[in-house]
């Protein structure tokens, strides 16, 4: 298994961003092959962080254009600074 971990900063919305990943995002991201999990998490003071978990790395580079893709169309003005950008094969899970 592959994740990407996306932590934005600078958040002007939680709320309202956090309404449009789930309504546009999350059915982007279940149409990539090997899709396994998301999980998009309000950590407080402007911050959200996002972890995404695919079956093979393809998967998890996919993620990652759409979700680029998907935050310069959508989330722009609530997601003001690019994301710190974490991925890598799982080598442990619970």
């Amino acid at each position: 298994m592959y994740a990407v971990i996306r932590r934005y900063e600078g958040v002007t919305d939680p709320g309202e961003a956090g309404r449009r990943v789930d309504e546009g995002f999350v059915p982007l991201l279940r149409q990539v092959p090997g899709f396994v999990a998301y999980y998009w998490v309000d950590a407080g003071d402007g911050v959200m962080v996002s972890t995404s978990v695919f079956e093979e790395q393809a998967g998890a580079d996919e993620s990652v254009s759409r979700a680029a893709d998907f935050v310069r169309d959508n989330l722009a003005s609530l997601l003001p600074n690019p994301p710190q950008v974490t991925a890598g094969k799982v080598v442990a899970a619970g």
